[in-house]
């Protein structure tokens, strides 16, 4: 039926799934202080990230529930760790907004597609990577500047980066949807 059968998982799809298992871990471990492991775990999610991809088109291993799992992950990972950091005060609230709605409204993006199409190909742009490089180095500099003991304000303009870059690739988004729903001919 619908299930993933684990014997059959590649090395890619297996990454991904370690990436879904390592962020309730990494939400523990930041809320319970305990940064270096945070940031030890965080690292090994964005490794396996990288990997993921890399092995994929490397050893020709891309499967439909990869291309499904990965973002659903990254976003997964993404989203718990602005969260928990905005909440425990080491993110600003509006990066944490911005960074979620843009998940957000991509998922409902995505989902209006697939009631209007009953089927949508899921791969994702460039400005989507690269935002999610940025989201991820932000949290990276967040837990350098905690374990360095830089002045918070010194993030500042790395924020306002993150939040561009992430509001230009949300936007991107919502414009590839409707350049698709128009050439379908539906009305908008």
């Amino acid at each position: 039926m619908g299930y993933i059968r684990l014997d059959k998982l590649n090395i890619p799809n297996l990454l991904t799934l370690v990436r879904i298992l390592l962020t309730p871990l990494l939400v523990t471990l930041l809320i319970n202080d305990r940064f270096l492991e945070a940031f030890i775990v965080f690292t090994l999610a964005g490794i396996s990230d990288g990997l993921d991809g890399l092995i994929a088109r490397w050893m020709r291993q891309k499967t439909r529930i990869g291309s499904i799992l990965d973002p659903i992950a990254d976003k997964l990972l993404l989203d718990s760790a602005y969260v928990t950091l905005a909440v425990i005060r080491f993110v600003p609230d509006w990066l944490t907004v911005t960074v979620v709605s843009r998940d957000i409204i991509i998922v409902f993006g995505v989902l209006i597609l697939f009631l209007f199409q009953g089927g949508v190909e899921i791969s994702p742009s460039l400005p989507s990577k690269v935002t999610t490089v940025v989201q991820l180095g932000a949290i990276f500099l967040v837990f350098l500047d905690h374990e360095l003991g830089w002045p918070g304000q010194s993030l500042l303009p790395f924020f306002v980066f993150t939040a561009i870059v992430t509001v230009i690739s949300g936007l991107h988004y919502m414009y590839l949807g409707v350049q698709i729903l128009a050439s379908e001919g539906e009305e908008i």
